[in-house]
Parts: structure tokens; C-alpha cells; sequence
């Protein structure tokens, strides 16, 4: 069983599989970082409620709805509101849209990405 360090939790909600196992290996070797990997929205929101994690990388597109949607589900619910947001995205994002900014997301990570360089992306978008 792998020891956390540095008790971080990370949620990762993203639809796939290939992907969530690298960055859940990748941040649990290189930082220690505790990280739950869920491969829908509903799934993910139940996580988020459940665990309250330190931070959430969700993808845009989900086979259960738009990321949108649930990262405004999680924005407007009182007990995940507080919880920092990045996009991790194929999509083309306009970041200065009305939509992508009332969602207060702590930032964007373009797909596709250097996973060995991720962490460290994190942790600056972050501030850790």
C-alpha cells in the first residue's frame, strides 16, 4: 500500500482509463499525492462529496454530460464550492468567455501533456 506523504488528495474525472492509470501512478510516484480516479461525472460529484479532496482535474467531456455542467454542480454546492478546479481538455477553450469564467476554475491544462511535467503544473497553478 503506498504511503502519502504529503496527505494531498487529488480527483481525477476523466472518461479514460488509459490516462487516469498514468496520472494516478505519475502523481502518486513523483509527489506522493493520494489521487481517485473516476471515469464519469456522477461518479466523480459522488467523490468529491464524499472525500473532499484537495483538488479536482476534471475533463470537459464525460460519456454522462458536459464537464461544464458538473464543474458548475460543483461551484454551486456548498460543500465542493471551495475545492480548486483544473480543466484537463482537448477542447479549445476561450478563457475569457463569459461561461468558462463564471465557473472560477483554477486553471487549464491542455490535452495532450506531459504527464512527468503535470505535477509540477499542478502545484503551480495551485500554489503548493
Amino acid at each position: 500500500m503506498p504511503i502519502f506523504p504529503s496527505h494531498r488528495c487529488i480527483l481525477l474525472i476523466d472518461d479514460e482509463p488509459d490516462l487516469c492509470q498514468i496520472v494516478k501512478l505519475t502523481l502518486e510516484h513523483l509527489k506522493g499525492w493520494k489521487v481517485i480516479a473516476v471515469e464519469s461525472g456522477r461518479l466523480g460529484l459522488a467523490q468529491a462529496l464524499a472525500n473532499q479532496p484537495d483538488a479536482i482535474l476534471l475533463d470537459l467531456s464525460l460519456p454522462d454530460g458536459d464537464g461544464l455542467m458538473l464543474l458548475q454542480a460543483l461551484k454551486t454546492n456548498p460543500a465542493t464550492q471551495s475545492i480548486p478546479v483544473i480543466l484537463l481538455t482537448a477542447k479549445e477553450i476561450d478563457e475569457n468567455s463569459l461561461e468558462f469564467n463564471s465557473c472560477k476554475v483554477a486553471g487549464v491544462i491542455l490535452k495532450p501533456f506531459n504527464v512527468l511535467e503535470l505535477s509540477d503544473r499542478i502545484a503551480v497553478l495551485l500554489g503548493w
